[in-house]
C-alpha cells in the first residue's frame, strides 16, 4: 500500500490564517512558486478555476457586444510619456527590456494596455460609425511588486482581462463604467459566492491617469479588504494623450470619451481565503470542475462488484464531470482526505452494503454531511446539494461581511474597528493629506466610498474638518 507523501493542512486557518493559505495552495495543487522571485506557476486544479471565471465572464460580455482582441506584450517608452499621470502612477512597477542596442528604443513589458492599446484606437477609430469600440483582451501583465509576494493575491506576473472601449459621448461612456462593475459584482456574488461591496475609490486610491475609478471589494477572514475588480471612467485624458478622435454626426471632429475595467487572478485567492476550511479548499461548485467524486469502499470478495456500481454511478453523474478514483495503491480514507484537500463538493462512497441495497453515501463538502440515498435518486440529490451548497457559501459569507463592517463616529472608535480587523465606515473628507496619515497611523486605506449615498454634513474621522460623504475604510492585501 502506497503511502501519503505528505501531510494534509497541518495548521489552523484561525490561528495562522498566511501558513494556512500557502500550504492550500500548494497541497491542493492550485499553484507552485516558480524559480524567479515573484512568479508563481498555476497548477491544472488552479488553472481550471480561472477558466470557469473566464467562460462565465466572457459569454457575459459577448452578451453586451464585446469582443475579444490581442495586443502586443511589449511598450515602447515613448507611449508611457504621453499621459503624464498614468506614467507617474506606474512608472515604480515597470518592468524594461535590456537593450542590446542602446539606440533601440527603450521597452517595458505591460504592468497595462491603455498606451500600446489606445495607439491602435487612434488608428481605427475615424467617424461616429465606428463607435462604440468595445474590445476586451485575456492576458498576462507584469508589475514589479516591492511588496511581500504571494500566491494568486500578489504576484509580479498575473492574468486578467481588461476591457477597453471608446464611445462618442462621456454618458456612453460612464454608462458602461457602472454597466462593468455590475458584472463584476455578479461574477463574484453569483460565480464565487463572495458578497461585495460597489463603490467610488478615493481622490488618492483612483487609477493612474483616470478621472473616476469604481471598485468592488471583498472582506477576508483576517479583516483585510480584497480589490476584486475595478471599473474606471478615463474621460478624454487618453484620447487627448493619443489622439483619438473621430468626425461626428455634426461633421466635426471630436475626441473620444473612454472606459477600461479589469480583474485578475487574485479572484482564485479570494475564492481559497473565503470557502477554505481547515481540511484545505472548499469550491463553490459552480466554478468546481469536478463536482462529484465517487470512491469505492473495497472488501476483496465483493471488489468486482463495488468498482462495477463506481461507473455506473460516474455514468449516471457524467454532467457534474463526476469521476471514479478506482486507484487501488491508496484506502478509501486516504482517498476521503485528498479529495477534501482538493475542494471536491460532493463525494459519493460506494461499499458491498450500498450495491446490495441500491443505494449511495453522498457526503458534502462544506458541512461534511452524510445522506444514504436511493441510486434512482442521485442525479436529483447530487444536483440538489450542488444548488444548496453554492448558495449556503455564500449566506455564510455574506454573514461575515455583515457581522464585520461597522460605523465607527469618532477617531478612537475608528482606530479600535480596525485593530479588531473591523471593515470600518467613516466619514472622510476625502483629501490626499487626511487619507496618508490614516494609513500612517492605523495601516488602513480607504476602500471605497460607497455608490448612491446621499451627501450629507459631516466631520471628517481623522481631521475634523468638513466632509460629504462616509467611506470604507480596511487593512488591504
Amino acid at each position: 500500500m502506497a503511502k501519503k507523501d505528505e501531510k494534509g493542512i497541518t495548521v489552523a486557518k484561525e490561528k495562522n490564517l498566511i501558513e494556512w493559505y500557502n500550504q492550500v495552495v500548494t497541497k491542493a495543487e492550485l499553484a507552485d512558486f516558480a524559480p524567479i522571485h515573484g512568479f508563481m506557476v498555476i497548477r491544472p486544479n488552479g488553472y481550471a478555476i480561472w477558466e470557469k471565471i473566464q467562460q462565465y465572464f466572457d459569454n457575459r460580455i459577448k452578451k453586451l457586444g464585446v469582443r475579444n482582441a490581442y495586443f502586443p506584450l511589449l511598450i515602447p517608452e515613448r507611449f508611457f510619456v504621453k499621459e503624464a499621470e498614468h506614467a507617474e502612477g506606474f512608472e515604480p512597477e515597470v518592468a524594461w527590456l535590456e537593450r542590446q542596442n542602446k539606440k533601440e528604443e527603450k521597452l517595458a513589458i505591460r504592468p497595462t494596455s491603455e498606451t500600446i492599446i489606445y495607439d491602435i484606437y487612434s488608428k481605427w477609430i475615424r467617424s461616429w460609425r465606428d463607435l462604440p469600440l468595445l474590445i476586451n483582451q485575456w492576458c498576462n501583465v507584469v508589475r514589479w511588486e516591492i511588496k511581500q509576494t504571494r500566491l494568486f493575491l500578489r504576484t509580479r506576473e498575473f492574468l486578467w482581462q481588461e476591457g477597453h472601449c471608446a464611445f462618442a459621448t462621456a454618458e456612453e461612456a460612464k454608462e458602461n463604467v457602472l454597466k462593468m462593475l455590475e458584472e463584476y459584482a455578479k461574477l463574484c456574488e453569483e460565480l464565487l459566492a463572495i458578497p461585495v461591496i460597489k463603490g467610488k475609490k478615493s481622490e488618492f486610491e483612483r487609477f493612474a491617469g483616470a478621472v473616476e475609478t469604481y471598485t468592488i471589494e471583498a472582506l477576508m477572514p483576517d479583516g483585510k479588504a480584497l480589490q476584486m475588480g475595478t471599473s474606471h471612467f478615463l474621460g478624454q485624458n487618453f484620447s487627448k494623450a493619443f489622439e483619438i478622435k473621430f468626425v461626428g454626426k455634426d461633421e466635426k471632429e471630436h475626441y473620444v470619451w473612454q472606459s477600461c475595467w479589469g480583474a485578475t487572478t487574485r479572484l482564485i485567492g479570494a475564492v481559497i481565503l473565503v470557502h477554505g476550511d481547515n481540511k484545505g479548499l472548499v469550491l463553490p461548485p459552480k466554478i468546481a470542475e469536478r463536482k462529484a467524486v465517487i470512491v469505492p469502499i473495497i472488501f476483496e470478495k465483493d471488489k468486482e462488484k463495488v468498482i462495477e456500481k463506481c461507473k455506473e454511478i460516474e455514468k449516471k453523474l457524467k454532467r457534474f464531470n463526476a469521476f471514479a478514483d478506482l486507484r487501488e495503491e491508496y484506502t478509501a480514507g486516504w482517498k476521503f482526505n485528498e479529495w477534501e484537500l482538493k475542494g471536491i463538493p460532493i463525494r459519493v462512497e460506494i461499499g458491498p452494503k450500498e450495491v446490495k441495497e441500491k443505494t449511495a453515501v453522498v457526503v458534502i463538502r462544506d458541512t461534511n454531511e452524510k445522506k444514504t440515498v436511493k441510486e434512482k435518486d442521485i442525479v436529483r440529490i447530487v444536483e440538489e446539494e450542488l444548488n444548496k451548497m453554492q448558495k449556503r457559501l455564500f449566506e455564510k459569507a455574506k454573514k461575515f461581511l455583515e457581522e464585520n463592517v461597522v460605523e465607527a463616529k469618532s477617531w478612537a472608535e475608528f482606530k479600535k474597528a480596525i485593530k479588531e480587523r473591523k471593515m470600518v465606515l467613516a466619514p472622510f473628507c476625502n483629501t490626499e493629506q487626511c487619507e496618508e496619515k490614516i494609513q500612517e497611523e492605523t495601516k488602513a486605506t480607504s476602500r471605497c466610498i460607497p455608490l448612491n449615498q446621499k451627501e450629507g454634513k459631516y466631520k471628517c474621522i481623522k481631521c475634523g474638518r468638513e466632509a460629504r460623504i462616509k467611506a470604507y475604510f480596511a487593512r488591504g492585501y
